[in-house]
């Protein structure tokens, strides 16, 4: 019987292990993608509203994102002339390849570009 208790006890520490570095390894993924690069273009704004709800408002400094948290702030960098602003994140998409945000129309003053620009994405600090 006490054969059968060690065994359980061992089957417990490893399932518990392998759960602790399955978290463990999201969270360092999680890390490394705190930087991204891609192309951004300007939102379109059509529908009205966003995808979290919102308006859609043209002079607002929001963006759509695929994957992070609507309230995320991001700090866009136009790779081109090293203009950078920070966003918040309040739609999804782009749903083009190769692109990696959509800013608003005021955003894409604010970095100074029209059209497609190449850029790099990270997390901005919480104060901005």
């Amino acid at each position: 019987m006490k054969f059968l208790e060690t065994d359980a006890t061992l089957v417990g520490l490893a399932v518990a292990s392998i759960l602790f570095v399955g978290l463990a390894s999201t969270a360092t993924a999680a890390q490394q993608r705190q930087e991204e690069s891609g192309i951004a273009a300007i939102h379109s704004g059509k529908g009205g509203k966003t995808t979290s709800g919102e308006a859609f408002k043209p002079e607002s400094m929001t963006a759509a994102h695929r994957s992070l948290p609507f309230g995320t702030m991001v700090r866009v960098t136009n790779n081109q002339n090293g203009r950078s602003i920070v966003v918040r994140i309040n739609d999804r998409g782009p749903f083009t390849r190769g692109r990696v945000i959509d800013v608003t129309p005021a955003a894409a003053r604010a970095l100074g570009f029209s059209g497609l620009v190449p850029v790099k994405l990270s997390l901005a600090a919480p104060d901005g």
